[in-house]
């Protein structure tokens, strides 16, 4: 399969999951590609290497269909039914060959949404960085930006899946490439979950109309959340998922790190700006406080966490929440989204999106949230987690909980005033006042 190689930069390029928009592209070629439809309108997968200016490159998956005489480069956008046809080679666990490797389809045996008959295709188009398409019951992602090794989504769906981890959407099938280029994970097939809500839009219009509603669904979420680490914290016998006991140096990197993030981050900031005028010039001491934090301090285990954990990546539905979205986040390696930190990390993400959800519901909704929401929520949270996690996993006693807790909040919030400044600026306030508030209440020091 070839493709003139100006059209193909130009479809990439102005392709919704393309994650490179601020580069020069110079080169773009098919590394490899395999016939998946044969009869028109054919389906073809291709394996795109694109070249920046810089030096640096990505591949992409492409999912490209065409008929005789069509001089065009269509994908599934154009036509999502065609997505039926990677369903269907999952159900028969179709191996097929490409000119450097070969492209393999498998299901999970035993699933029962492969045995009923496929709705009709739509695109899900809130996906930013993959292409998602939903069957009336189930849902393909295809990931478009590939790295090699094994998706931490599907590594960690199929590892919940086989101990009966119930608050997952049920992994269907798969497909992944092997080959010159690499191996990689194309693609994931779940189950719908039904008559789903979206954790983050439900908490802001809970917000805007009881806001005692959804107080009552958090601590269950922090419950999930902690049978969710216990799940993943259970392997003693698997490399990728044993728990592993973190060194002094890896207390330090830690610490290294977000010191170095918090010194970027104060030195880049703007001058006689109100919104940053409760935390200007404090820079000092919040590094100060990181290091009484971190100092003599115990991270508990490491083990494979979420990555990327908010409202946004959970549902409500029937009475109980789902937890969705495992690849942790896209700006990471794919190496680095594999690794194994504290869960606590994924604790942190959480109370932040509490944060952000007080705030965005009267951004958003013009909502007149009660000032001891966010606190209630995080206590109900924790109150959840805290009964429902496998202690073994945590640093020992409640400071030191606190303690490693306020770090990763800490260096979240950090991030996050860095990204407000740079793309939402009305929202800085939101990281500002966490980075204030964790100046002045961070856990003593024992």
């Amino acid at each position: 399969m070839s493709y003139d190689e100006r059209a193909l930069i130009d479809y990439v390029t102005q392709q919704r999951w393309y994650g490179a928009k601020s580069r020069g592209v110079t080169h773009a070629q098919v590394l490899d590609s395999a016939v998946l439809r044969t009869q028109e309108p054919q389906l073809a997968l291709a394996l795109v290497e694109v070249r920046y200016e810089t030096g640096a490159h990505d591949l992409y998956q492409l999912l490209v269909s065409s008929r005789e005489g069509e001089p065009e480069l269509n994908g599934l956008s154009e036509d999502p039914s065609l997505a039926r046809e990677l369903v269907s080679a999952m159900r028969s666990g179709l191996t097929v060959q490409s000119t450097e490797g070969a492209v393999e389809f498998r299901h999970v045996e035993g699933f029962a949404g492969l045995e009923r008959e496929l709705g009709a295709a739509r695109m899900i188009e809130a996906e930013q960085s993959n292409t998602s398409i939903a069957f009336d019951e189930l849902i393909l992602k295809a990931f478009r930006r590939l790295e090699a090794g094994i998706n931490p989504e599907l590594e960690l769906l199929r590892f919940l899946s086989d101990r009966g981890f119930p608050n997952v959407a049920a992994l269907g099938g798969w497909y992944a490439y092997s080959g010159g280029p690499l191996n990689a994970t194309l693609g994931i097939l779940q189950e719908v979950v039904p008559d789903a809500q979206d954790g983050w839009e439900l908490a802001l219009d809970a917000l805007a109309a009881d806001p005692e509603l959804f107080l009552a669904r958090v601590r269950r979420l922090g419950e999930v959340t902690g049978e969710l680490h216990t799940a993943l914290g259970s392997e003693q016998n698997d490399p990728a998922f044993a728990p592993e006991t973190p060194s002094v140096e890896t207390l330090g990197l830690l610490t290294a790190t977000v010191d170095e993030e918090i010194a970027n981050v104060f030195l880049s900031l703007p001058d006689d700006d109100e919104r940053i005028e409760p935390i200007a010039g404090r820079g000092e001491e919040v590094r100060e406080q990181l290091r009484l934090l971190t100092h003599g301090g115990t991270i508990g285990k490491a083990i494979r966490i979420h990555g990327d954990y908010h409202l946004g990546q959970t549902l409500w539905s029937r009475d109980n929440w789902t937890i969705i979205d495992f690849e942790g986040e896209p700006a990471r390696s794919l190496t680095e989204r594999r690794r194994k930190r504290s869960p606590l990390r994924d604790v942190a993400g959480m109370l932040r999106s509490f944060a952000y959800a007080s705030i965005a519901a009267g951004l958003l909704r013009g909502a007149d949230v009660p000032d001891d929401w966010e606190p209630r929520a995080r206590e109900q949270f924790l109150d959840g987690y805290l009964a429902a996690v496998d202690q073994s996993l945590l640093p020992n006693g409640p400071v030191g909980i606190e303690r490693l807790l306020t770090v990763f909040e800490l260096e979240k919030a950090v991030y996050e005033l860095r990204y407000e400044l740079d793309n939402r600026p009305d929202w800085v306030g939101i990281p500002v006042a966490a980075i204030r508030r964790l100046i002045e209440s961070a856990a003593p020091a024992p």
